[in-house]
């Protein structure tokens, strides 16, 4: 991490954690223990740089942490993830299942 922060004209870096958690073989454990440990070794490099840096963190206590950690901000929504979100909000509200079953999907 701390080559690419030294290469002139990076001024900032901004860590995705699903990324990094499918190239570290953990596919969709963006809050796995490793994932999290390299998120926070990139947060120290940055700031050992004294270069800013950003992470998507869309759960509001991992948001928090890295924040704590350092990221100087933090994604913390995004369309796809909202869109979803409030479609199951609308859709627990409206939607009655048949024979009061839980649906799978709606």
């Amino acid at each position: 991490m701390a080559e690419i922060l030294a290469v002139d004209g990076v001024d900032a870096i901004f860590l995705g954690p699903s990324d990094l958690a499918a190239s570290m073989g953990v596919l969709g454990q963006q809050e796995h223990p490793d994932v999290r440990a390299a998120v926070e070794h990139c947060l120290a490099a940055a700031a050992a740089a004294g270069k800013p840096a950003g992470v998507n963190a869309f759960n509001p206590a991992t948001a928090d942490h890295y924040l704590a950690s350092g990221a100087a901000f933090v994604l913390v929504g995004a369309d796809v993830a909202l869109l979803a979100r409030g479609s199951e909000a609308l859709a627990a509200r409206f939607v009655t299942p048949a024979s009061g079953a839980t649906p799978t999907s709606y």
